[in-house]
């Protein structure tokens, strides 16, 4: 449990902040050292732990990286440095290079001042909060050791081991059609960041013909005006080119969004039906159920019950899905936001397997990306941010949301939650009626914003 009194220092998705700020070199050393002692004793294993350390182009990343080596190696851990890659490269090498743990440092979509670092347990499974709150427990005690061993860890360059990463994602694909996305051409947004050099690659291998977008990164423009967040660039670029689809990963491609021919957008709801049904009809979707978060659109619950597929829902945040999954044995799960887990393939959420298995899965049906879309009725749905703390929303909140409730008559669905990254409070309402929606999370939204400022 975290300190009473104080807030947890892990989020959603690591511990985050302002690169230099908030997130100092400082607390990055502190924290691979804390975990270095939480992580690094592996039973049953001889000689030192290894880590393997990743992270993506943005400009901190450079010191934060030196600062998070430095820890572990003090430390007596073996340090893998793996440089520029995406998040799930280090989720998968981790396991793959039989590491302790993984290190990586990123905010992913977050803009370019901001970063992060989170964990990865041996396997590559993203830690749970236990685990997290240990490693906080162990960094803010007055008194620490200067080492977890009694000898350094060794540091080495590891980023041929890139390789590695790519020949597996290849090696889940499909033996046929040969290749898996011959005749697509493909648009490949990757926002700058760190899938820059591999998710072109991949594609290419995988037989599709690539446009690329967002693949200069200088440190500085990830994120920025491109990628999952910033769809734009990406639907202009598939109708120029007369492309079949267009794929958009963010700053550490842990996940993805797509584009059809036509230039619509296709969030992960759509993209997880896609998938979902063509396993089913695989017959390789254990259990005929999916696991997503409560921020699933209800078009995906209406075009999953007319499949035959059972939903489950979990909390907020890709690790809830991930451990739900595991504890389940389900192999599909994911987020609206484009985090798609494939049991099968991958423990974390991976943007490069996802946009990969999702056109070889609409070019073995032989329909265009637009077509295999319309699967899923998607609802109108509105998305309202106000600034301030969840813990100060009280009973008046409770009864506001019963009230939108009410007017929506239970066709649509309501949710108030805390931000994982930001001192915000997400609202959305999703409903069949856009004008309806917008109208019922105006109110809403005035309604948390009286209560806070009653506090």
């Amino acid at each position: 449990m975290a300190e009473a009194g104080r807030s947890r220092l892990f989020g959603t998705d690591g511990v985050r902040g302002v690169a230099g700020l908030e997130l100092t070199a400082q607390l990055a050393l502190d924290l691979s050292v804390a975990a270095a002692t939480v992580l690094g004793g592996r039973e049953g294993r001889d000689g030192r732990p290894v880590a393997v350390v990743g992270r993506d182009p943005r400009v901190s990343g450079e010191f934060l990286e030196a600062a998070v080596v430095a820890g572990l190696a003090s430390s007596g851990v073996d340090v893998l440095r793996l440089g520029v890659i995406p998040t799930p490269g280090v989720a998968y090498l981790t396991g793959a290079l039989d590491a302790d743990f993984g290190v990586v440092i990123s905010a992913s979509h977050n803009p370019a001042a901001d970063n992060g670092i989170k964990f990865f347990g041996p396997g590559g499974v993203k830690l749970p909060d236990a685990t997290e709150d240990a490693i906080e427990a162990r960094l803010r005690e007055p008194v620490r050791s200067a080492g977890v061993l009694a000898e350094s860890g060794r540091i080495r360059d590891a980023a041929a081991e890139h390789g590695r990463y790519l020949d597996y994602l290849l090696a889940t694909l499909p033996g046929a059609p040969q290749p898996p996305l011959g005749g697509l051409r493909v648009v490949a947004d990757c926002a700058h960041g760190a899938a820059y050099r591999l998710a072109p690659q991949a594609l290419r291998r995988a037989g599709a013909e690539v446009i690329t977008i967002g693949t200069a990164p200088d440190g500085l423009n990830i994120n920025e005006g491109c990628g999952s967040t910033a769809l734009g660039p990406l639907r202009a670029a598939v109708v120029e080119h007369g492309a079949d689809a267009g794929i958009a990963y963010d700053g550490d491609a842990d996940r993805c969004l797509a584009v059809d021919g036509e230039g619509e957008p296709l969030d992960g709801d759509q993209i997880l039906t896609i998938l979902a049904t063509g396993l089913k009809e695989a017959g390789r979707l254990t259990g005929d159920a999916v696991v997503v978060t409560v921020m699933s659109n209800q078009g995906f619950h209406v075009a999953m019950r007319e499949a035959g597929i059972e939903v489950i829902e979990t909390p907020v945040g890709d690790k809830h899905v991930s451990a739900v999954m595991r504890d389940g044995g389900y192999v599909l799960g994911g987020e609206q936001s484009g985090h798609i887990i494939m049991g099968e393939h991958a423990t974390t959420g991976d943007g490069l397997l996802t946009s990969l298995q999702l056109l070889a899965a609409v070019n073995r049906r032989g329909v265009p990306l637009a077509a295999a879309a319309k699967m899923m009725p998607k609802y109108p749905q509105v998305l309202v941010n106000v600034p301030g703390d969840a813990s100060q929303l009280g009973p008046a909140v409770d009864a506001a949301v019963q009230r939108a409730e009410d007017q929506l008559g239970g066709d649509g669905r309501i949710l108030v939650r805390p931000s994982g990254t930001e001192p915000k409070i997400r609202l959305m309402i999703q409903a069949r009626d856009a004008v309806l929606a917008e109208r019922v999370i105006g109110q809403l939204a005035e309604e948390v914003r009286r209560a806070l400022a009653d506090r």
